[in-house]
């Protein structure tokens, strides 16, 4: 039985929600990110389609924003409105005939659903779009494809509030051509050290000699990435419970902490949230982390294992402190902090990875299928 695997994506989810909120936003260029201050140091969550055409793109500096778009809105971000509306649209998603939802984020899942129960693929997509507008009057884009990676990619296509297919039998006329970036899990980094090997577009990356992306990436990345050029993955969607790995707390500081006293009462206070976390999980940290992002950009991360497993904050913030002192910078200033606690595995181990992309049972194509 043939296995359809559909990405449901809602278009500028969080400006979305705020002209709905505040209809006489609608048509303007809407931006959402920290606390809706351009003077502070925050990045953008969501930008509308408006404020896009402006170049205002997520994770861009906040300031950076307002110079590209002078007339943008700036909104804060309103978590528990967001997490409400999208309660709501999942909920509409698990609700479809044969539908196996796996919740990717607020905007985003994908859905796993039998040649039999779908028919034909993107008359249920469309229906999909229609029950999610009617539950939450919020549009989605849709990928179809036969893998999840597929689906994922395809969604791009479909933007804004429309679908679209890619299979295997697609994949090299879609993508052939296209720069390795364009596959979901490769970013510019990545793609700079395959450009080094002489692999620039998907096509390239998919007849890659695999010894050298094994030489080069190590024996378990470099076959994933060469199976990502094929557009392999699972088609399995997995609607397992997410249990957390780790909960971390990081703050940008508005203004850089230059002292040691300002520095250790600010990772004591996040440590002390990331204590109030683990408690709530109830499980104790058995690893320490820290990010540091110091002026004017420069982000590092460190890791520590515990003697002892625990929940105590002023131990964490201990080694935390610790951490920070090995980076040996003096007395450089920090513009951001952040604290981690990976936690001991729950009693019976954690579930196999719902990967995408990498690891799972991977659709059955021929090992030449794509060349």
């Amino acid at each position: 039985m043939a296995r359809w695997v559909l990405h449901v994506d809602l278009d500028q989810f969080l400006a979305a929600v705020e002209v709905l909120r505040h209809p006489e936003l609608a048509g303007k260029p809407v931006v959402v990110g920290g606390r809706g201050d351009p003077t502070e140091r925050a990045v953008v969550s969501t930008a509308s389609y408006e404020a896009r055409a402006f170049g205002v793109r997520s994770g861009m500096a906040l300031r950076l924003a307002q110079r590209k778009c002078q007339d943008c809105v700036f909104l804060p971000v309103d978590r528990p409105v967001y997490e409400e509306v999208s309660a709501r649209v999942m909920e509409t998603l698990k609700a479809q005939p044969g539908a196996t939802v796996q919740v990717l984020g607020w905007d985003e899942a994908f859905v796993g659903v039998d040649d039999a129960e779908v028919g034909d693929p993107v008359a249920y997509a469309e229906r999909i779009q229609a029950e999610v507008l009617a539950a939450t009057d919020l549009h989605c884009s849709v990928g179809i494809g036969d893998t999840t990676v597929r689906a994922k990619i395809a969604t791009d296509f479909g933007k804004p509030r429309g679908t679209f297919v890619l299979t295997r039998d697609t994949w090299v006329e879609v993508m052939g051509d296209r720069p390795t970036t364009a596959i979901w899990g490769i970013g510019n980094r990545i793609a700079a050290r395959l450009e080094a090997l002489g692999v620039t577009t998907v096509t390239d990356l998919a007849r890659a000699d695999e010894d050298a992306l094994t030489t080069e990436f190590g024996p378990r990345m470099g076959p994933h990435y060469r199976r990502l050029g094929r557009g392999l993955s699972t088609n399995v969607v997995d609607d397992t419970p997410w249990v957390a790995r780790a909960h971390g707390r990081e703050t940008t500081y508005q203004r850089d902490l230059v002292t040691p006293e300002e520095v250790a009462a600010a990772i004591e206070e996040l440590a002390r949230q990331v204590e109030t976390d683990l408690r709530h999980e109830g499980r104790p940290a058995q690893r320490v982390g820290l990010k540091v992002r110091y002026k004017p950009f420069f982000t590092t991360t460190r890791v520590r294992t515990l003697p002892q497993p625990t929940y105590d904050a002023p131990t964490l913030a201990a080694v935390a402190l610790e951490l920070l002192a090995g980076l040996d910078q003096g007395d450089r200033p920090i513009r951001l902090l952040g604290v981690r606690g990976e936690m001991v595995p729950p009693e019976g181990g954690y579930d196999a990875p719902r990967t995408v992309g990498r690891g799972g049972p991977a659709a059955a194509e021929p090992p030449d299928a794509l060349l």
